[in-house]
């Protein structure tokens, strides 16, 4: 074979070579990548914060309450979204400093808003900030409540009288139960489905209205019935309708997702 075709074959056989390189690198590119992303993404785990435990909220501050609780609910969402999306990003501090800090600082800025919207109209709680840090896999470990001192004079007893025979927000709740008013515990509804959202905050919405409505009829009633009037004709039908609150909210996340059991315990109301 004479020398001027045998250039041809022999750019043909550098070519494949170059190719065959080429292919090599990409596909070892490809490998660490997907280690760096598998790196950042924690072998696909997930974020995980702790439930709040919040206390038992005043009817007016339930509205404000349930939408800052289903505001951290979103913000997980959101986390894990940007964990979800961001394989491969940054270094070894990546999640913690662009996703689990920012996430704390949310956090933090809800249960604030949690405390300061109970605090509007009884004893505002404290220390909620301490279920504000997230984990990579699973919740840290959650601090004790700090310790707390009530008021002498109950949930408005400061100085200026505001704990006095108009009862415990000043709304003049029945002067027939000392000042009382009737206060329920506030449901806890997480990680609800967006299908069945509009549905479970028209209930809790209605939550709250049977408890307004329940404190007006203990303030219209003063005087009336026995000893176990209050029991009988407004803490036990107030138990009921909440059942049946509580209820529709498990058949409404029950048609799209897994349903919650247990939401009746929620139900009972006691007056304080």
């Amino acid at each position: 074979m004479s020398r001027a075709h045998a250039k041809p074959e022999r750019r043909k056989r550098v070519l494949v070579a170059g190719i065959a390189v080429a292919a090599t690198l990409t596909a070892g590119t490809a490998i660490a990548a997907f280690a760096a992303g598998e790196g950042n993404n924690a072998a696909g785990q997930s974020i995980a914060c702790p439930k709040p435990v919040v206390p038992a909220a005043p009817a007016q501050a339930q509205a404000e309450v349930q939408r800052e609780l289903a505001n951290l609910d979103k913000q997980i969402a959101e986390a894990n979204n940007r964990l979800r999306t961001s394989a491969g990003q940054g270094g070894p501090n990546f999640v913690q400093n662009a996703i689990l800090g920012p996430l704390k600082d949310k956090r933090v800025a809800a249960l604030n808003r949690i405390e300061t919207a109970i605090g509007r109209a009884a004893e505002k709680p404290e220390g909620l900030e301490r279920f504000a840090p997230c984990g990579l896999g699973s919740a840290p470990a959650v601090a004790a409540a700090p310790a707390t001192s009530k008021q002498a004079s109950g949930n408005n007893g400061n100085a200026n009288g505001n704990g006095n025979a108009n009862g415990n927000n000043g709304s003049g709740n029945n002067a027939s139960a000392s000042g009382k008013t009737i206060e329920c515990p506030l449901p806890v509804v997480q990680n609800v489905p967006a299908q069945a959202k509009a549905e479970v905050d028209r209930e809790l919405a209605n939550l709250g209205k049977q408890q307004a409505e329940a404190n007006e009829r203990l303030r219209t009633s003063a005087g009336q019935g026995g000893p176990n009037f209050v029991q009988n004709a407004i803490l036990g039908p107030l138990k009921d309708k909440r059942v049946a609150a509580l209820n529709r909210i498990e058949t409404a996340i029950g048609r799209v997702a897994a349903k919650p059991e247990g939401l009746e315990r929620f139900a009972t109301c006691s007056l304080k």
